[in-house]
């Protein structure tokens, strides 16, 4: 079977797939003829782009994303549109309008999200690269979850015109992939400005490919109360095992600590700036100027209609709380008040990164939840601070990358470096190292249903 042949095929098992696109003329360059998969909150000229809600059902842009276009014009065969949290609000996966996706290791579990389908599609190697976006934690996390890589850059660093928006200060362009030496390709063709995306950068061109691996000499960092706060001592212990080998090849690992009452407003903080930006973004959405139309007898009650039938309920919740917070009357105390904490956890990170070339953590709280467990219990305050410390890195808009660690219980773990803002190619040579040191390629040859 060809590559679209085994993808279609797979469907029922990951539902990772929204569209599947036509196969074109490849130009020559670094993908020549890779297949690409896009995850469906990317604009694609002419093929349908839902972001995973019922209001853009019948939407077909008129453009590709700078990032698509980016890809077409190195070679790549961009072979379909992937599943996504409703307009890329969830971290499960579960929130798509068609059912949840699949976890590739195991169809009772999920992939994680926002990014579901590319991160399904990539861990059953049915691709070795897919674009997806991060908000919060939605390239890492379903990485982490799938047995993949996914790297989420700088802020900035890959533009994002032409994708549909969730939270713009905190929205990152990001990919996955299968090796650190497909990411440092993958950032090569994507990095740089495009004028249609004011917050991405003028930068000088770097070639991520060339990179330092060596890890003697350089300084990890963990942060202590986020390490406390994982739940999984198989885990601990392989991630714990993994800093012991990092200290054989000489590098230095240092314990730091970042005030723990500061790290307990991480989600509350990013829940409030992420609704409010939300609730802004997507006013747009309202059945008149493009997307689904419900009927209405005015101009007014077409919206009401439209948006009551075009969104599911996790997104109704989200803009109540978006719009609440926006308000005159509670602006200050809740949106404002959550940017300026926002600077306290950025600048506390900062000191923590200012001291390494890189912290390394556990990527997720515990292996992928059952689809069935999910919402079955309350998390408790270490459980909300394992399962968010990721969105550090939306806050402080820095570089930050999972590796596929190993397995516990069958199913993949990960680990996450986290680096300084624009230090990509050092961020990327430290992963290659830490790859060489984990095999994980080697590891997944006895496990991954895919390649048994």
């Amino acid at each position: 079977m060809d590559i679209r042949e085994k993808i279609l095929a797979s469907q029922d098992r990951l539902n990772a797939v929204v569209t599947m696109m036509d196969k074109e003329a490849s130009l020559d360059g670094p993908l020549k003829d890779q297949a690409v998969a896009l995850k469906d909150n990317y604009s694609t000229k002419g093929v349908l782009t839902t972001g995973g809600t019922e209001i853009l059902d019948n939407y077909v842009p008129v453009f590709d994303a700078v990032l698509v276009e980016r890809l077409r014009a190195a070679g790549a065969d961009l072979v379909c549109k992937t599943t996504l949290d409703e307009l890329a609000m969830g971290g499960t996966g579960t929130n798509f309008k068609k059912g949840p996706s699949k976890n590739p290791y195991d169809p009772e579990r999920i992939t994680g999200g926002s990014s579901a389908g590319s991160a399904a599609l990539v861990g059953a190697h049915l691709v070795d690269f897919a674009l997806g976006s991060d908000t919060g934690d939605s390239i890492r996390k379903p990485a982490a979850y799938c047995g993949c890589l996914g790297f989420k850059p700088t802020y900035g660093l890959l533009p994002r015109y032409g994708i549909i928006p969730y939270a713009s200060s905190l929205d990152h362009a990001g990919f996955f992939t299968r090796t650190v030496d497909q990411a440092g390709i993958m950032l090569n063709v994507l990095a740089g400005r495009d004028h249609r995306d004011l917050t991405s950068l003028d930068l000088e061109k770097v070639d991520y490919t060339d990179l330092d691996q060596s890890l003697k000499g350089k300084t990890f960092a963990i942060i202590d109360e986020i390490l406390a706060a994982k739940a999984d001592d198989s885990y601990k212990e392989m991630f714990l095992d993994l800093i012991k080998k990092l200290e054989d090849q000489g590098a230095k690992i240092l314990h730091l600590s970042m005030d723990r009452k500061l790290l307990d407003t991480i989600l509350p903080v990013y829940n409030m700036i992420a609704n409010c930006e939300a609730t802004a973004n997507h006013s747009n959405l309202d059945g008149i100027r493009f997307g689904h139309r419900v009927s209405g007898d005015s101009l007014e009650e077409i919206m009401k209609n439209s948006r009551t039938r075009g969104f599911g309920s996790l997104l109704k919740r989200r803009f109540v709380i978006g719009a609440y917070g926006l308000d005159d009357a509670h602006q200050e105390d809740l949106f404002r008040k959550a940017q300026r904490i926002r600077r306290l956890l950025v600048d506390s990170y900062k000191e923590v990164l200012d001291q390494c070339d890189a912290v390394i953590l556990p990527t997720t709280d515990t292996i992928a939840p059952k689809i069935s467990d999910l919402d079955s219990e309350k998390l408790t305050r270490d459980q909300k601070l394992a399962n968010s410390h990721l969105i550090l890195d939306n806050l402080a808009g820095t570089p930050s990358i999972n590796l596929p660690l190993g397995f516990v219980e069958g199913m993949p773990v990960g680990i996450n470096l986290a680096a300084k803002v624009l230090d990509e190619k050092n961020l990327l040579g430290l992963a290659k190292g830490l790859e060489e040191i984990i095999d994980f390629q080697d590891q997944e040859k006895e496990v991954n249903p895919w390649l048994i």
